[in-house]
């Protein structure tokens, strides 16, 4: 009171007193009011703002609504109960940076650019009979309006595109920053709007994103004094790791693999009674997405990722002090998911908190380049014990992720695990309609059938899919002395040049077999590689010829060479620890793919001489099914026709690429599939006749019902038995056709371009695209006037013609420029694919000439060769059939033991008995079965998981060799 100011006693005309009223209007004297002016401005809400709609719908109480939503008459929207961020909704940590002292302060200023209040002296209306300073009160003078001045005008319309309303171009400011360390890391605040969606808000990882400017290789980032999130502070134990590489695909792609891997994780946090997961195992995973190349990121991707907080413009730099940055890290928490469909799904949809980073890389340098980055990078940093390997575009299954970690908790011998990769089918599986798509469907069913169970059985899976697979990071490591199966892997990165030869550049084109021959072959261990079927990835695949063949040009190349490797290194098994048994069981594995070998390599003749025989079995006046000799003339038109195919075929992938002659390549396909549809007609009417025949020979012998007929049944009829045996059967049905149809381009399209193309590997080398600068520089002055170094004096001049005048004189030697590195690699690889080639070629011209030479006149009667091939391909189908069943066999073994064994504790549980963990129950499995399990520690570990791992461990494929030892 002792500082109010001295006022005057009012004078007697003036007002009598009202309380609670506003300030007088300044502009005329006080005039009496209809209605009561008294006004009270009511108190805040306290609860908290949350937008109705996350998915794009208007949000109460922004600017658009407070004006009726831009109608004539339409209602205006009620006020949200409190500001956007009001105190009471934001919790302590996020205003922690500034407090303000309450009791000093009298008033509130408005913000003026607040749009959930009211302007302090917003302006009335025209027509309002409001007071334009007191728009509370009313005249009892009412005014006339005149018709015309109901009309509003509102000017015309302005030009050009008008800027949405809130949209605005980010204003950069120049601040000072300290480096930490001597490295750019800045904890950036996340975006308000995003921020209102939060159902957590008590961490920092969660309202700030973390961006690190890397500088150095991938291999020095630890060394360098790089951390993540994850080592500082409280360190967090990582315990899945998954890797997300990208490229250039769009948003679609990455949502629908995101979202996956979002589902994944709330299915781990959902696993209340395991040891390991539970409600906050999101924070024992990380998730870690690498794009390959800032220029060549799709720009809808980019924002997708900023959506869910993990990315904000403006914040990456090209140097650091002075020094190239070649990563840019973002590390943010968050807790919203896109899916699709790009809607947002949060803690109402079951999406739990996601630990992410995002690495993109400088520059463009390949997918091997971003594993690199991916394990001896961060993997270094956050040392996990499972690390999870997918492509942009494969959508992981509900629970792949879990059945994929589970394979390595349960089996403490298993260094990698594949998981089954289905061939995107569409809507309705309206995509088996493009036979391309169905053919690699069916392709796709059955190696997940036959091949992969079989060499899960014996140990070492051929390759691990990169768009689905796991490892364990320790099994990965290289020795003391460097060497190891990482270091193999990386080798393909750093090859240039002649040193690298073809069969080795080729090699590397499948490096993730080159990775699980080093894992299986490690010395001193007994690692081995298991493939798990639950674990379910679906991705899109190649739905037009061009894309298909330059997908299959480099799978071909790198199958053929990484095969031919590991036979040439067997030997390396014998320095592992793998018991007898094992290995032999890779032994007789290594054999198997010899064989395969040899097939693939005289897979053009072989289809060349089937053809023959088969179809020119209807050429003989006999068995012609048309009269006339019409037989013979249609087999003459189709061989002729297969024989040009093939010639151009080569020509066609020795000059062009795919892209550049679609229709070329297309109407071979055609071709070949007509050719393959007469082929499948010969061999159904031969059965036919030979069946109507009672004159034929039905038993088992050298005849034709069992060369042609057993053969055949023998290898379709294991296909089926074996797809109902797993429960998926309907590829049969609706891709079978498509894939025998299109088999001849398999072997006479794929087959051939990847061998004609054996030199195309893209190592990024440097092209002469480096800017000169010998010729020095016109430097700019003013506009109109330069500055350059020439000659001046007549001396100088006169002696530049004078030489020049005696070069050609003396006819002084030029020397050549030097062929540069990178043509001498061209040159060497195109030299070496011309030896494979024609190699390639005139062996299967010898083995087709002989062959049709030898046996041209029997046709299918007493043909040895035919003969040989037709049970050899039954005797493969035979025999991986055996393989896959075991595989079979012993999994559900494996189920049926694991839920026994659940059931036994949850009667003991009922009946109320403890510590029995590894008792009674343990005693009298070891005397059934003999098998040394651990004994459990108590009840409680039993529910979490932790001796039920323990006895699977035991009783796991891989251990039945005796490989099982915990590590």
């Amino acid at each position: 009171m002792d500082t109010a100011p001295n006022m005057p006693p009012p004078s007697e005309d003036s007002p009598s007193y009202v309380p609670y009223r506003r300030p007088l209007s300044p502009d005329r004297s006080y005039s009496p009011t209809r209605t009561s002016v008294d006004y009270s401005r009511p108190a805040a809400s306290s609860i908290s703002y949350e937008p109705a709609d996350l998915n794009g719908s208007p949000r109460p109480g922004t600017p658009s609504s407070r004006y009726g939503g831009g109608r004539p008459g339409s209602p205006k929207r009620p006020l949200p109960p409190a500001p956007l961020f009001s105190g009471a909704a934001r919790p302590v940590s996020r205003d922690s940076e500034m407090t303000m002292d309450m009791t000093d302060m009298t008033s509130i200023p408005i913000d003026e650019d607040d749009p959930f209040t009211e302007r302090g002296e917003s302006r009335p209306d025209l027509h309002s009979r409001a007071s334009y300073m007191s728009d509370d009160t009313y005249t009892d003078v009412y005014t006339t309006v005149d018709e015309k001045e109901k009309v509003e005008h509102y000017g015309p319309a302005p030009d050009g595109a008008q800027t949405r309303r809130g949209a605005r171009d980010a204003v950069m400011t120049k601040k000072e920053v300290r480096l930490i360390n001597g490295e750019l890391i800045l904890e950036c605040k996340i975006p308000t709007i995003l921020y209102s969606f939060l159902p957590r808000r008590d961490d920092i990882e969660f309202t700030h994103m973390r961006y690190t400017a890397v500088t150095c290789d991938p291999d020095d980032f630890v060394e360098r004094g790089y951390q993540l999130r994850q080592n500082i502070g409280n360190a967090r134990e990582t315990e899945l790791f998954i890797c997300i590489t990208m490229y250039n695909e769009n948003e679609i792609d990455f949502t629908r693999t995101m979202h996956g891997v979002m589902q994944n994780i709330s299915h781990f946090c959902s696993r209340m009674k395991s040891r390991t997961w539970g409600k906050d195992g999101w924070q024992k995973i990380v998730v870690c997405i690498i794009s390959d190349g800032r220029g060549k990121v799709h720009p809808r991707t980019l924002d997708a990722i900023a959506a869910m907080g993990c990315f904000q413009e403006g914040i990456a730099k090209n140097h650091v002090n002075q020094k190239e940055v070649t990563a840019h890290v973002y590390e943010y928490t968050t807790q919203v998911s896109l899916d699709s469909d790009l809607k947002f799904k949060g803690a109402e949809k079951g999406i739990v908190p996601c630990q992410m980073i995002f690495c993109l890389k400088e520059r463009n340098s390949k997918k091997l380049n971003s594993h690199r980055w991916f394990f001896n990078a961060f993997g270094r940093a956050l040392n996990p014990n499972v690390c999870i390997l997918l492509d942009v575009g494969t959508k992981p299954g509900p629970k792949a992720l879990y059945h994929l970690w589970k394979a390595f908790d349960t089996d403490s011998s298993v260094a990698g695990a594949a998981g089954e990769i289905k061939a995107g089918k569409g809507k309705a599986w309206l995509g088996l309609l493009n036979p391309l798509v169905a053919s690699q469907n069916f392709e796709y069913k059955m190696s997940n059938i036959l091949d992969k169970p079989l060499e899960s059985v014996f140990g070492y899976i051929t390759v691990l899919p990169g768009a689905l697979s796991a490892y364990r990071y320790h099994a990965l490591q290289n020795d003391h002395t460097g060497h190891g199966p990482l270091s193999q892997y990386f080798k393909g990165e750093t090859l240039h040049g002649q040193d690298a030869d073809v069969f080795t550049a080729n090699m590397y084109l499948a490096e993730d077999r080159i990775l699980c021959w080093e894992l299986v072959a490690k010395r001193s261990e007994q690692w081995v590689l298991k493939y798990v079927k639950a674990a379910t990835g679906e991705t899109d695949v190649p739905d037009s010829v061009p894309e298909f063949i330059s997908q299959r040009r480099r799978w071909l190349n790198g199958a053929f060479f990484a095969a031919v490797y590991s036979l040439l290194h067997f030997k390396q098994v014998w320095s592992t620890d793998h018991t007898i048994w094992r290995k032999i069981l890779l032994h007789i594995e290594f054999v198997y793919q010899f064989v395969q070998l040899l097939f693939t390599f005289f897979s053009l003749a072989n289809f060349y001489l089937t053809f023959f025989f088969v179809a020119g079995s209807l050429a003989d006046p006999k068995m012609d099914p048309f009269g006339h000799n019409i037989g013979k003339y249609v087999f003459y038109i189709l061989r002729y026709t297969c024989t040009l195919l093939i010639c151009m075929q080569f020509i066609l992938s020795m000059g062009n690429r795919p892209q550049g002659a679609k229709k070329m390549f297309f109407w071979s396909m055609i071709m070949y599939g007509v050719i393959m549809a007469y082929t499948t007609f010969a061999s159904f009417y031969i059965v036919v006749i030979q069946l109507k025949d009672p004159k034929a020979p039905k038993t088992l012998g050298n005849n034709v019902f069992t060369n042609l007929i057993i053969s055949s049944a023998t290898t379709i009829g294991l296909y089926f038995v074996m797809s109902f045996m797993y429960f998926d059967p309907w590829h049969m049905f609706t891709s079978s056709a498509q894939y025998f149809a299109l088999l001849p381009s398999y072997i006479a399209t794929l087959q051939v371009y990847a061998f004609c193309n054996t030199h195309d590997i893209t190592w990024g080398t440097k092209g002469d695209n480096v800017a000169k600068t010998d010729l020095g520089d016109a430097k700019a002055k003013t506009k109109n006037v330069v500055e350059l170094e020439m000659p001046s004096e007549q001396l100088d001049i006169d002696s530049g013609y004078d030489e020049a005048l005696r070069n050609l004189r003396d006819r002084v030697e030029v020397p050549e420029p030097p062929i540069s590195e990178s043509q001498q690699q061209e040159d060497y690889y195109r030299a070496v694919r011309t030896y494979m080639v024609v190699i390639w070629l005139i062996s299967n011209a010898i083995l087709a000439m002989a062959v049709s030479e030898a046996y041209g006149n029997r046709a299918v009667t007493n043909n040895f060769y035919l003969t040989f091939i037709l049970w050899a391909v039954a005797g493969l189908a035979f025999f991986r059939a055996i393989g896959s069943t075991t595989f079979l066999v012993i999994n559900w073994i494996h189920k049926i033991m694991e839920t026994k064994l659940k059931w036994e504790d949850r009667m003991e549980d009922k009946k109320g008995r403890t510590n029995l963990g590894g008792g009674r129950r343990l005693g009298g499995w070891k005397a059934k079965f003999g098998l040394g399990w651990g004994g459990g520690s108590g009840l409680t570990s039993w529910m979490s998981g932790s001796s039920i791992k323990s006895k699977m461990s035991s009783m796991a494929p891989s251990s039945w060799g005796g490989s099982s030892v915990g590590r």
